[in-house]
């Protein structure tokens, strides 16, 4: 187990000794380190690793300079510069907060970005000032359209968050893939089979056999491929970006700029209903949600985002689990 803080402060430590500013180490070390509460360690500090070696390869921008171009009272266009998704989409939102105070909505377009970690810290950074937030992002291609036998999108992920009262604010946070590729994986390497519907394989029929999953479904067949694409023309079309098939690989490639593209919105729900109104009614929604009755086999019902709530307030308390390896290598890359 290791406390928030102490992660907080080696990761941001890593990322300074990297050359990466200290304004921007401190956002990339939040965004990773929230992951790592809410239990969805995928997209925490085990990345660290990735990202350092992205940097020697040229692929990551340290130094990067965002440049904000302010194209309306409500929209902003941001060029990363090819430095980090993190830093550069916690600026976006940024601006996109301050616009939908402003204007009543905000909405922010980013280009030139490379991976920006789970979007649920960002529509949190929105909630967190009595507002809604949405965002979303592309990745590269893993899933196959819907009736597809080859991937054409990426898991292209989207969030909202909404501010609730006295209840913590309601956080969705999901891919358009059926599954996460991990999840594949990790039955792979354990010789499990896997649910119909989680992958393909080369003729595009659906398999339980993980081994021979080449490429991930669409969550809930048209519905989920269809989401995708929207994501991707919000993150791509939007912003210049590459698009689907063209967009350069995570893993692999590391040499090359991502040049990745977001898309975050700010809505302020003043400017529809009292605030105390809109966050009071919420409040009473996921209470009663609460109190429907569960179905067989299933302990209670919980809103989007309480889960991972429960586990960082769990995870504050109690510290953070990470595995050896990755403590090994956090604490070699400090004290080098």
């Amino acid at each position: 187990m290791i406390s928030r803080k102490e992660l907080l402060d080696t990761t941001k430590q890593i990322f300074i000794k990297y050359g990466v500013a200290e304004d921007a180490a401190d956002a990339i070390a939040d965004v990773l380190v929230h992951a790592n509460l809410r239990g969805v360690d995928s997209h925490g500090v085990l990345r660290v690793e990735h990202y350092i070696k992205r940097i020697q390869a040229g692929g990551i921008n340290p130094a990067a300079q965002l440049q904000v171009t302010e194209t309306s009272p409500s929209t902003s266009i941001v060029d990363g510069d090819n430095g980090f998704g993190h830093y550069i989409s916690k600026t976006a939102m940024d601006i996109a907060i301050n616009q939908a105070k402003e204007a009543g909505t905000g909405a922010v377009a980013v280009k030139n970005s490379s991976h920006c970690g789970a979007l649920s810290y960002f529509v949190e950074q929105a909630a967190q000032h009595h507002l809604i937030g949405i965002a979303m992002t592309h990745t590269d291609k893993i899933v196959v359209p819907f009736g597809g036998s080859e991937p054409f999108f990426g898991t292209n992920p989207i969030a909202f968050g909404f501010p609730a009262k006295k209840e913590e604010p309601i956080i969705l946070d999901f891919a358009t893939s059926t599954v996460a590729l991990g999840k594949i994986l990790n039955a792979k390497e354990k010789g499990e089979s896997i649910p119909h519907g989680w992958g393909v394989d080369e003729s595009g029929e659906s398999t339980h056999d993980p081994d021979k999953v080449v490429a991930l479904s669409p969550f809930g067949g048209p519905k989920g491929y269809g989401l995708a694409m929207v994501v991707e023309i919000f993150s791509a079309m939007l912003t210049g970006a590459a698009f689907g098939p063209h967009v350069s690989k995570m893993y692999g490639e590391y040499d090359k700029n991502r040049e990745l593209g977001h898309f975050f919105m700010a809505i302020d729900p003043a400017k529809f209903v009292s605030v105390d109104v809109f966050t009071a009614r919420l409040d009473q929604m996921i209470r009663e949600l609460r109190e429907t009755s569960p179905g067989p086999n299933v302990e209670r019902i919980y809103v989007p985002g309480e889960i991972e709530m429960i586990n960082a307030q769990k995870r504050e308390k109690e510290g953070i689990p990470l595995p050896d390896s990755v403590l090994a290598y956090l604490k070699k890359e400090v004290e080098k």
